[in-house]
């Protein structure tokens, strides 16, 4: 079934591009999800507006994910951890942790979008991407530190 593309679908092309796939994948996935319409069930003209409409929903989806990012881009955050011999955590800092202390700060957003390669397993200053969509992307630091621990003084047991 030929249809073309409202949306960019990963490993079959872009907006507006038409192409061949499967009858059941066009309709069990694409159409009902409106990521594309079906070439030969609407004319051009329909096809144009419809992706015309779509081009324009997605600039001001772009426009909005764009100013989320400047808001974000730079924000600092930081953990105090229990660290032991050569500052090594016990623990880590993961991406949920990260996604949690920028809700409390303010900022929505899924853990999922929070790029590491690895958890954080050390003290210093980490630079970690955000990447919010449609090669929108923002740098979060995180800067993670020794907590210190308090002590009972001496002689008063």
């Amino acid at each position: 079934m030929k249809v073309i593309l409202c949306e960019d679908v990963e490993n079959l092309g872009s907006m507006g591009a038409t192409v061949k796939v499967a009858d059941g994948y066009a309709r069990n996935y694409l159409i009902p999800r409106k990521l594309a319409v079906g070439a030969d069930s609407a004319t051009a003209k329909q096809i144009e507006h419809e992706l015309a409409i779509i081009k324009r929903r997605e600039e001001k989806r772009r426009a909005e994910l764009a100013k989320f990012a400047k808001q974000i881009d730079g924000v600092t955050t930081e953990f105090q951890m229990r660290a032991g011999e050569e500052d090594k955590l016990f623990g880590s800092v993961t991406n949920a942790m990260i996604a949690e202390k920028l809700q409390e700060m303010g900022h929505a957003v899924d853990r999922k979008s929070i790029h590491l390669d690895e958890p954080i397993k050390s003290l210093g200053i980490f630079t970690v991407p955000v990447k919010l969509g449609s090669g929108i992307e923002a740098q979060v630091k995180v800067w993670v530190s020794k907590l210190v621990e308090e002590t009972a003084p001496e002689g008063t047991e």
